[in-house]
């Protein structure tokens, strides 16, 4: 669907929360939007908009509002408690004064999404009588767990070893989101996860950065409550559909990835020989965890690319970048989407943040889970038990997993050995074809798409 002739385009603000995780899925829902026709601005924080590398070329607009912290965002604040709190007192005030004033000129605000780790935007909406959507950034499972905490009928702390809730399979607390797993465990984002739901019920829609198909149960039974819609996956066109006009990168970046190097190094390596390991923007991992990846990549003997970022370093064994050089590449930050497109890419060892999953899902990358907090475990069971594109690396007594059991994963996911890598790389395929077939014309989370523009205009 794209609107022709229109004397009006729908205006639609995007506003999520300031981290490169939730900015990535709703930057690419604007870029989609914006190739249908609508007029769509980005609401960045101050100091992202000064700090991170935007690529202007998004056709999208950018109007900013204060966090409360505009000289150095949540670094600068002491606490994540103080982050929250200024930001929820500073940014009611601050978004509303926006809508206010895109209200005096041509193109008043006609919707606004919102991310849902921002509940209070939509009060905001409510006050102009705009129509709102909250977007999730995590999987419906994931959010069904604090949805069910927020009711209460999850209590905690947890008694027992296993969960049963509605249209999910039953959970070892270990497969739990950590923050509802180990309860107290970062009360400050604990807090915000499970308020997400606090006004839900008021938002015209409620999106999902997914496609149906990935969770078909769960998101049939949380339209029992709300209008639940699935508009992804939200990764650039280019590796999906194709449709929308040089979108091959997010646009927005924390980090400025060392192009040249890795797809360099890549080119001319054997097909599906190389394991990609990144543990994304925020895992720390422990030395003693960072070692076992290390002797486990060193003593296989294949091609690596690893993504350490420069906090990362030290932790690394002494001389083990130059050691390893003539069958790896350590760098500290890539463009992974170029690389896990990449024919020479056979696996991927991730800390299963979802859009690394949604990433390499959408490209048919099999998988090697080495979750380390937050949604990351949930995300896993889903990879190796529902999905079956991968395999979860268990963890000994002390919470390690051991060079030998990555390596042994390495092997079966590169089909070295067994026949359950065979099973994997087949699942990887179709789900990759599913999530092209979402967003491509006609497909479902395309037509989600055209429906919510359609109520709008």
């Amino acid at each position: 669907m794209k609107m022709q002739n229109k004397a009006k385009k729908p205006h639609v603000l995007i506003f999520p929360f300031p981290g490169q995780g939730h900015i990535n899925p709703m930057l690419q829902f604007a870029k989609r939007l914006h190739s249908k026709g609508v007029k769509v601005t980005m609401v960045p924080t101050v100091f992202l908009s000064k700090s991170w590398f935007f690529d202007s070329s998004a056709s999208i607009d950018l109007c900013i509002i204060s966090d409360g912290f505009d000289e150095g965002g949540f670094e600068q604040a002491d606490t994540p408690d103080a982050y929250l709190s200024t930001f929820w007192n500073v940014g009611p005030k601050s978004l509303a004064a926006l809508i206010k004033k895109l209200g005096h000129t041509a193109h008043p605000v006609d919707a606004l999404v919102y991310d849902t780790m921002l509940p209070w935007a939509l009060d905001v909406a409510k006050q102009f009588g705009i129509s709102s959507a909250a977007f999730f950034t995590q999987s419906c499972a994931v959010n069904s767990v604090y949805y069910h905490v927020y009711k209460g009928h999850l209590q905690l702390p947890l008694r027992g070893s296993h969960v049963s809730l509605p249209a999910m399979p039953p959970l070892h607390v270990s497969e739990l989101p950590s923050f509802v797993a180990i309860y107290g465990l970062y009360r400050a984002w604990f807090d915000v996860l499970v308020d997400q739901f606090s006004n839900i019920d008021e938002a015209d829609w409620v999106f999902f950065n997914h496609f149906y198909e990935l969770e078909p149960e769960v998101v049939d039974w949380m339209s029992k409550f709300w209008n639940v819609i699935t508009v992804g996956p939200t990764i650039p066109s280019i590796y999906l559909d194709k449709r929308l006009e040089n979108d091959k990168d997010y646009g927005m970046n924390m980090f400025k990835p060392n192009v040249t190097a890795c797809m360099s190094w890549l080119s001319g390596k054997p097909k599906d020989s190389v394991v990609y390991v990144s543990f994304g923007r925020v895992a720390s991992l422990g030395i003693e965890q960072m070692e076992e990846i290390a002797w486990a990549l060193k003593d296989r003997n294949g091609y690596f690319l690893w993504v350490v970022r420069e906090t990362e370093k030290p932790k690394l064994p002494h001389n083990y970048v130059k050691e390893t050089s003539h069958k790896g590449l350590v760098v500290t930050w890539c463009p992974q989407l170029e690389v896990l497109s990449h024919e020479s890419v056979g696996c991927f060892l991730t800390h299963c943040g979802f859009n690394s999953t949604l990433e390499a899902l959408s490209l048919g990358v099999p998988m090697l889970a080495l979750p380390q907090w937050t949604d990351q475990c949930t995300n896993a069971k889903y990879i190796e038990d529902v999905w079956r594109i991968g395999i979860r690396a268990r963890p000994d007594e002390k919470g390690i997993v051991r060079k030998e059991t990555i390596i042994r994963c390495i092997m079966e996911l590169l089909m070295e050995v067994g026949k359950k890598g065979e099973e994997i790389k087949k699942n990887s395929i179709k789900w990759k074809n599913l999530a092209k077939k979402a967003v491509d014309e006609g497909g479902k989370s395309d037509k989600n798409v055209d429906e919510f523009i359609a109520k709008l205009i």
